[in-house]
Parts: structure tokens; sequence; C-alpha cells
């Protein structure tokens, strides 16, 4: 027997090697040594990941292979990394604008370019064999969307293989017939941990082959990592991992690639507080995959029970950026107790390397189902729709902008040329208005505008602009503000 196995009932129930239990600590303790600090936001190009894979390909550690090209002519590169007899495949961002993991596979090259943890290292690249296909869907990344250059949703595209990115993802499975499969991927912030408030932060998914989710040796495999990694994960992000819905899906790549043999581990980087660009989300899948890849190594992932897998809470998707309960709302003379759920959609700037916030109003009504990243009880506070200030310069640095607040000025008129749409020019919050527009009458509902007040005791006190909270006896500019709109 590998004399690195875990052995022994008392590991059986810590699911873990008491190396292992010495080493992921220390893997979140060090990480911004081995942070690639090149990529520091979401929006990442092609172009920036060039300089990096040029770095390994001159690295004799490493095998680096031009393995296809997008649709628009992107090189995909395989990289390859260790001499062991278990084949691992780990891809990234076949949606484009899903590129959390794409930064930790990054990381983890800085890492294993590191003359830390020498042992620890070892044991992974003289078992395993590691082949990584960053971005998959590099066309994508260029203007932040799902789908590739064609149009089409390449996770859908494991059968007609239509697409050169599924081609190249298929060629790939099929030369490495890798024992375990991580395909890397990003949901929604919007899921949260199955009947808590906490968001799913990280989720999982021993992706099923058939409709009747059967559990073979190889599903089973899988499973037993994915509990291996959620026990870790829950000393960092506690109650924030979530299990992804196991409903089989027969154009899929990842299911397929479990039908063909793999064991598949699906991770889902979902939502943090305070983490919208993912640098810690980033930091979590660095961790949770080196950890995986240990246990892997050692074998000792085969001691860990499946029954414990089926304990990881389903994904529910109930959360919302804002939630405000239990607000008056008076309506043809009538007063009505309702929940609002409020959400910050990011719309893409100009180039698709950051975003500004549009907010709406999702739901309305009975939401105490549901969670918000922001809760606010509004009992005993009326709702009051925001008012149309006249006649200031467009300079808002010059606005006395917390008086207007207090008076329930939402929205300031200015002169500007017409147009249609919003666009992301003010920082400060309060919406901008073209002159001799119609401000439109205020109608709550979902899909509409989310600005408004909250009134207490015949005092405005609260402001909600562009979907944010601010407490109007507190310095504005301490309140994590993102965005106004300016109207046009």
């Amino acid at each position: 027997m590998n004399p690195l196995k875990c052995i022994g009932a008392a590991f059986v129930l810590a699911f873990t090697c008491n190396a292992q239990n010495d080493l992921t600590p220390q893997l979140y303790e060090t990480y911004g040594n081995y942070r690639e600090s090149s990529l520091d936001k979401r929006r990442i190009k092609y172009d920036q990941i060039q300089p990096l894979i040029d770095k390994v390909r001159n690295d004799s550690k490493y095998v680096v292979k031009k393995v296809g090209e997008s649709i628009e002519g992107r090189d995909l590169t395989l990289i390859t990394i260790g001499e062991g007899d278990t084949d691992i495949f780990l891809w990234s961002q076949m949606h484009g604008d899903e590129p959390t993991a794409t930064m930790a596979i990054f990381d983890i090259f800085n890492f294993l370019d590191s003359d830390d943890f020498k042992e620890e290292k070892q044991i992974i690249l003289s078992n395993l064999k590691l082949h990584f296909l960053p971005m998959v869907n590099p066309d994508g990344a260029e203007v932040y969307q799902r789908r590739n250059a064609l149009g089409i949703d390449i996770n859908r595209d494991a059968l007609r293989l239509q697409s050169p990115e599924g081609q190249v993802l298929k060629k790939v499975r099929d030369s490495v017939d890798a024992a375990f499969g991580f395909n890397l991927h990003d949901q929604s912030r919007y899921y949260n941990a199955e009947r808590t408030p906490k968001p799913a932060t990280i989720s999982y998914l021993a992706t099923a082959y058939n409709y009747e989710k059967d559990i073979n040796e190889i599903r089973a495999n899988a499973m037993k990592v994915i509990v291996y990694m959620n026990d870790i994960i829950q000393k960092y992000a506690p109650g924030q991992v979530g299990r992804y819905s196991d409903d089989f899906e027969p154009r899929a790549f990842g299911d397929n690639i479990a039908k063909w043999g793999t064991s598949l581990i699906l991770i889902e980087s979902g939502g943090y507080v305070n983490d919208r660009e993912k640098q810690e989300i980033r930091k979590l899948n660095y961790v949770s995959i080196l950890s995986a890849l240990y246990t892997i190594a050692t074998e000792s992932y085969k001691q860990i029970p499946i029954e414990a897998y089926e304990k990881i809470p389903r994904n529910d998707r109930n959360l919302f950026d804002l939630k405000i309960e239990n607000a008056t709302y008076e309506l043809i003379g009538k007063d009505y107790i309702i929940d609002l759920g409020i959400n910050r959609q990011e719309i893409d700037l100009a180039g698709h390397n950051d975003f500004y916030y549009k907010s709406i109003i999702v739901d309305q009504g009975d939401l105490s189902t549901y969670y918000g990243y922001e809760t606010f009880d509004a009992t005993g506070y009326k709702i009051v729709p925001s008012k149309m200030y006249k006649g200031h310069d467009i300079n808002t640095d010059q606005m006395p902008i917390q008086e207007l607040l207090s008076k329930g000025y939402g929205h300031v008129e200015v002169e500007f040329p017409k147009n249609r749409g919003f666009i992301f020019i003010n920082d400060a919050p309060i919406n901008l208005w073209p002159k001799n527009k119609d401000f439109d009458e205020f109608i709550l509902k979902p899909g509409s505008d989310s600005t408004f007040f909250l009134e207490k005791g015949g005092e405005i006190t609260h402001a909600v602009i562009n979907g944010f909270l601010l407490d109007l006896s507190k310095p504005l500019n301490q309140q994590g503000f993102g965005n106004a709109l300016i109207y046009r």
C-alpha cells in the first residue's frame, strides 16, 4: 500500500490525511505569494494571458502545445506538467464571461514554479500528469459574453461539435483520456446555499452521465473528491458551498465526459460579500483545486464515504443584492406592506474592460423565502417617490447632494443633448436627468428603476439611488456606493 495513503477509521471520519490537514491552511495563508498580479479583474482578455503562457513555455517543466484556434483565430493552448501515471484534465472559461478559474490556473502555475512546498509538489507531480486548457472561449472573453463568436454555447456542443473550440475540447479529452476532469465555471452571484441566506460561493457537482443519475465507480470517485474539497472550503467560507443541479444534459461536455469514462468535477464560482471582482473566490478555487490534486495524488480520497456528498446543500437562487423588508407602499390611497428585491445589473462599458450598474426591482411582494447580500428591515418606513431638482449646473462636485437627498431629490435636471439609453458617468449618488425630458411617474413594479426614498415619522431617513441603500444620517462617501445613472 502507498504509505502516503490515509489509513484507519479516524482518518476516514476526518476525510483527510494529517499531511493534507497541514497543507491546505498553508495554501490559503501563503496565497498572496503566488497570486498572478497581472490578472486583477474579471474581464481578462486573451492578450493578457499570452505573456503568462510564454513564461511557462520557456520553463522546461512544462510542455506547451497549440491544440487549435477559436473562430476568430486565437490560439487554444494545452499546458502539461507532471510525470505521473494518472492524467488530470482541467479547462476553464468555455463561457467567455466566466473567468475566475482562469485566474486561479495562472496562480497555480506560479505555485508550481516556486521553491516552496517541495515535498507536496513532488507528490503531486510524480503521481499525476496535469493538463490545463485555460480560456477555451477567448473570443467570448474578448467581449465578456457567455457564447462564442458563432453565438453558440460551447457547453451545449459536445455532440454536434460545430464549434472549433468544442472540437479542441473533445480532441484533448480523447487524447488525454484523463482519470479526473475539472470543468471550471462561474455561476450567478444570486445562488445561495439551500434555505440559507449565504451565497453559494463555490458549488460542486459530480456530473451525471445518464438521465437516471446512476452512480458508478467513476462518478463515485468524483463525489469523494468533492466531499474532500467541501470540507476544505468550509473552513474559509463556512456555509457557502452548494451542490449544483445534477440533471443530465445530453449535449453538455461535462455530462458526456463523465459518460466517456472521466470522473468529472464541476466547480462553479458564485458570489461572495464585497467581492464583485471575485478575487477571494479565485483564492478559494486555487486552494480547492490544489487540495483536490493532492488527495488524488495520495489516493486518500478513496477512503471517503460518498454518503457525505448528499449532505452538501443544493443550490437555490433566492438572493438579491438588496432586499428591503416590510416597507409601506401607498397605492390609490391605500397602504400595503411589501418586500422589494433589487439586483444591480452590470452593463459593460465600451471595450468590455469595465462596467457600470443599472439596478432594477426584480421582485416585490412577500419575499420571506428570499435573502439579500444586504437586507434592510423597513418596518414602519414608507416608500416615497424621488423628486426632480431643477436649476443646477451639471457639475456634481458642486451640488449639495446630502442636502438634496434629505429633501427627497433623487434626480437633478441638467442640460445636455437627448438620446435614448443610459451611460455611466456619475459617481455621485444622485441621478442626472435631461432638461425638457418628461419625468416619468413613479410606479413600483418589477423591471422598474430602483431610485426612491424611505420615510419614517415624516422624515426622509434613507435613499435608494440606483439600487444602493444610503443612510442619510451618515457620510455618503463611507457607504460603498457604486454609481448613479445619467439619463439621456
